[in-house]
């Protein structure tokens, strides 16, 4: 149990400086309205729904109540009922942003840029599915069709998050790319997908020099070994991309709510960040090796 220990403090550390500063920036009506306090802290709620992403249960209601109402009993002695708790979980949504805001990782110079689709509903009840009207879209991937959004994501060598960003299914990657590679800098490697002169140059104002891999009817580029190496490198962000759909339970079809939806895909991206061993390039200077550039035609 000290690893809940451990998280619950860093999150109740966290909310302590959260919540007043949160209550400041609230615009009311005026009115005055009762607050009444649930009978569990933001916190404890906050704690739980992130220990679900780290346990690797595949639904929250198995975790809830087989896990936390029989092993934890002791550590959450208000827990409220499995559908109060569904019921509270939107109250987490800004907290959890803040919070992951707080635990991404630094750019290092070396960053990776790729997205991933999140589904929302099988391909077959997409013209039933009522939850994300007017949210998600219809988009494609390189494995097929999909119903619901794609997740942005730029990472460091260490595998560490740096920024992401949450868009409907059919926005084009490129479009997102500016706003996702906010505060970056140094050499940002990515697929032929994000290949555009617009997207080139935006990002060399800003600092960044994106490099991919060549379309077939595109010249030739001299590339340095360094580059080249990295290009190759670039499964590094799959592994990321697989970690937290499979480990961290961000992609499921079982949504009933926008705001829940928010919930598990922060929380999520939270107990990524806590994992402590994340899959990372053996690099200890990130720097352009000394060598002379080589051809890269495709």
């Amino acid at each position: 149990m000290d690893s809940v220990v451990a998280l619950f403090c860093l999150i109740d550390d966290f909310c302590k400086e959260f919540e007043p500063a949160w209550a400041k920036r609230l615009i009311t009506s005026g009115q005055r309205k009762r607050q009444r306090p649930a009978s569990i802290a933001l916190s404890e709620l906050m704690t739980l729904i992130t220990l679900f992403h780290q346990t690797r249960y595949r639904q929250f209601k198995m975790f809830y109540l087989i896990h936390v109402q029989t092993c934890l009993k002791s550590e959450f002695p208000h827990l409220p009922s499995y559908q109060r708790c569904v019921a509270l979980m939107p109250r987490c949504a800004v907290a959890l942003a803040a919070l992951f805001e707080s635990l991404k990782g630094q750019c290092s110079g070396v960053s990776f840029g790729d997205s991933t689709p999140l589904a929302v509903c099988d391909n077959l009840r997409i013209r039933y599915h009522r939850v994300f009207a007017g949210y998600a879209a219809r988009g494609k991937s390189s494995t097929g069709w999909f119903f619901g959004f794609k997740l942005h994501l730029a990472i460091n060598h260490r595998g560490e998050l740096l920024n992401v960003k949450l868009t409907p299914g059919n926005i084009d990657d490129r479009k997102a790319m500016p706003d996702l590679c906010a505060n970056l800098f140094g050499k940002l490697y990515a697929d032929k997908g994000y290949i555009a002169k617009w997207l080139a140059s935006f990002l060399r104002d800003k600092g960044i020099e994106l490099i991919t891999k060549l379309k077939k009817n595109m010249k030739p580029v001299l590339r340095s070994n360094f580059d080249l190496a990295m290009l190759r490198s670039r499964g590094l962000i799959e592994t990321v991309i697989d970690e937290l759909k499979n480990l961290c339970q961000i992609e499921h079809t079982r949504h009933r709510s926008v705001f829940n939806f928010c919930v598990n895909l922060l929380a999520g991206l939270v107990a990524y960040c806590l994992a402590p061993n994340k899959p990372r390039l053996p690099l200890t200077v990130p720097r352009q090796l000394a060598t002379k550039p080589a051809l890269i035609q495709n």
